[in-house]
């Protein structure tokens, strides 16, 4: 099953996302998403599960959860906006991992794209930093990878351009 993980949209979705995100069989987002329309879209495209970021309005706070725990083919993930500094959680999320025993945390906030593996809480952080063309990142980014039996596997960082550039 292929992934594509993406956050921090902040209202903004373009063809490029869309073109990356179209082979993948699930869409995941980890928050500040901006608008009902950007998950419209990415729902009308393949299956999305969400979460809301601290920007995001009474709308979507409504449609998504703060935290999404789910298995999907052997693999526990834990999806938050917030999380913390990879490898040194927030308390809330350090909580979390120790309650559900993820296989990988997702978040977004920072806007910087990170993926690492933590020893420590034998999972994969991933950061997918930010697709949308607010903040103070230089270039949009999303994660694709492929989960099968229990495993993660062909990870891959998707460049989408440099964020002063809106390209359709």
């Amino acid at each position: 099953m292929k992934v594509g993980i993406l956050s921090d949209t902040h209202g903004y979705i373009d063809d490029r996302m869309l073109h990356y995100l179209q082979p993948c069989d699930e869409i995941w987002h980890a928050g500040d998403i901006g608008t009902l329309e950007v998950t419209n879209q990415l729902a009308g495209l393949k299956p999305l599960r969400a979460v809301y970021g601290n920007i995001d309005g009474g709308n979507l706070r409504k449609e998504f959860p703060l935290d999404n725990v789910f298995e999907l083919q052997g693999v526990k993930v834990l999806i938050t906006h917030i999380a913390g500094k990879a490898l040194s959680y927030d308390l809330r999320v350090r909580e979390l991992i120790k309650l559900h025993n993820p296989k990988i945390l997702v978040c977004g906030h920072s806007h910087i794209l990170k993926v690492i593996f933590d020893k420590k809480h034998n999972l994969l952080y991933v950061n997918p930093g930010a697709a949308g063309v607010h903040g103070f990142h230089k270039v949009r980014t999303l994660v694709r990878m492929e989960l099968e039996n229990g495993n993660v596997k062909n990870a891959e960082v998707v460049e989408l351009g440099e964020r002063g550039k809106l390209m359709k």
